[in-house]
């Protein structure tokens, strides 16, 4: 490539990313703050991503700070990003159970929450670094521990309002998600999050409808919250269709090497997807995810030729299941065992994507290692009956050693001389 394409190129690049900052301001000009500081209210299931923008700001502010608080008014406010503004994580490379402010960052203004959980659940101020806040949120972060499932194919309804007096408990469903198998009988399912209508609600909080917020806002008074403690997350499943997406063929040149180095008579196994080979080992238990996917998408599991729909295999449907599907699409197996080995399958959005050859190896000897959970389980108990014989032991020998000094100690007492 000459230099003066290159130039042409490095010019036009430069002008799309000018175009979208300048873009982005244009919204904070078009978009006043308001006068009276309002929270939007915004419910998500747990280990949910989800964005937070900043549709304001004033122009003379080049850059904004994230704050959470607990509850309004809470002495102890968290900044969520410098005062620069430039918090940047990536979502691969965070994990369930770490830290809170590990799993934020902020793009172009915008809060960005990665797999967010209920602690998460509070207000959140877009600001400056001096404090001054110029939008708010509320959110709710709704536990999926305790979520009813509802299986629309045989004939099972969604839990019914509730009604306390002029409180009304509902759920509000999401859209349905896309068919997760494509060419065979899939699932689809929808989330369905708790939701209340009351006019006891506080009147700083923006509703999207009159009187009705999630049941974990901040606008819920405390007597009321505990009116709503029954009403679990729900999710509805029901079966689909889909035809797949017609893929490109393989280039016959590509299988003609095939044939040429595979055997007389025979083909080598092509796999359609990429394959991750795992050992495990015998009665241990083993999670496998799904790459890429997330609570919200449409997830499915399969195992060689067999089909593990959520009607059979998702939990809590049978309180006894070794292996199954838990809310956050990951596959569980419990006491792996030898019937266990196979080829996992792992479908996103309808398309097959991935696929896990599971070994399984018996529990002989394996090389200890502190990295083991299992390994620093056994140390750690050792090390306690350790200790215990230890202070049992100084223990009998303090109480020898005070009976001896008791009984040969001599008498320093006065002694009265008879006449």
């Amino acid at each position: 490539m000459s230099l003066a394409h290159t130039t042409v190129l490095l010019w036009a690049w430069g002008s799309l990313q000018a175009f979208e900052i300048v873009e982005k301001e244009n919204i904070f000009q078009r978009t006043p703050c308001p006068a009276f500081l309002m929270f939007d209210n915004a419910a998500y299931l747990a280990d949910m991503s989800f964005e937070l923008p900043c549709p304001c700001k004033p122009e003379e502010v080049s850059a904004v700070v994230w704050y959470y608080q607990k509850h309004l008014g809470s002495s102890h406010t968290k900044v969520l990003t410098d005062f620069d503004g430039r918090v940047l994580t990536e979502a691969a490379q965070v994990r369930v159970g770490s830290d809170m402010l590990l799993r934020f960052s902020i793009r172009m203004f915008s809060l960005l929450v990665f797999r967010a959980q209920p602690e998460d659940s509070g207000l959140y101020f877009c600001g400056t670094r001096k404090g001054d806040y110029f939008y708010a949120y509320d959110v709710d972060i709704q536990s999926s521990e305790g979520m009813v499932a509802t299986f629309k194919d045989q004939g099972q309804e969604p839990l019914e309002d509730e009604y306390h007096g002029s409180l009304r408990v509902f759920t509000t469903f999401w859209e349905w998600t896309p068919c997760d198998r494509c060419g065979v009988r899939g699932e689809q399912w929808r989330i369905g999050l708790c939701y209340l209508q009351s006019p006891d609600l506080s009147p700083r909080y923006r509703k999207i409808l009159p009187n009705v917020v999630s049941c974990g806002s901040r606008a819920v008074p405390r007597q009321l919250r505990a009116k709503t403690s029954d009403h679990n997350p729900e999710l509805l499943v029901r079966s689909c269709l889909m035809p797949c997406k017609k893929k490109k063929k393989v280039q016959e040149g590509v299988m003609a090497i095939f044939n040429y180095v595979s055997k007389v008579g025979s083909r080598p196994w092509l796999p359609q997807v990429p394959i991750q080979f795992h050992q495990q080992r015998l009665g241990h238990g083993l999670i496998i995810s799904c790459p890429g996917a997330r609570p919200e998408h449409a997830v499915a599991w399969d195992k060689d030729h067999q089909y593990l729909y959520r009607t059979q295999y998702l939990k809590g449907v049978n309180g006894s299941m070794r292996v199954f599907i838990d809310h956050g699409n990951h596959l569980h197996i419990r006491l792996t065992q030898l019937e266990d080995r196979g080829i996992y399958y792992c479908w996103r959005q309808g398309e097959r994507i991935a696929g896990f050859r599971l070994g399984v190896t018996s529990p002989g000897r394996h090389p200890v290692s502190f990295s083991d959970p299992e390994t620093r389980a056994a140390l750690g108990l050792f090390l306690i009956g350790y200790m215990l014989i230890t202070v049992i032991f100084i223990s009998i020998h303090l109480c020898r050693c005070c009976c001896y000094l008791f009984r040969f100690c001599p008498n320093f007492s006065p002694r009265l001389s008879l006449p």
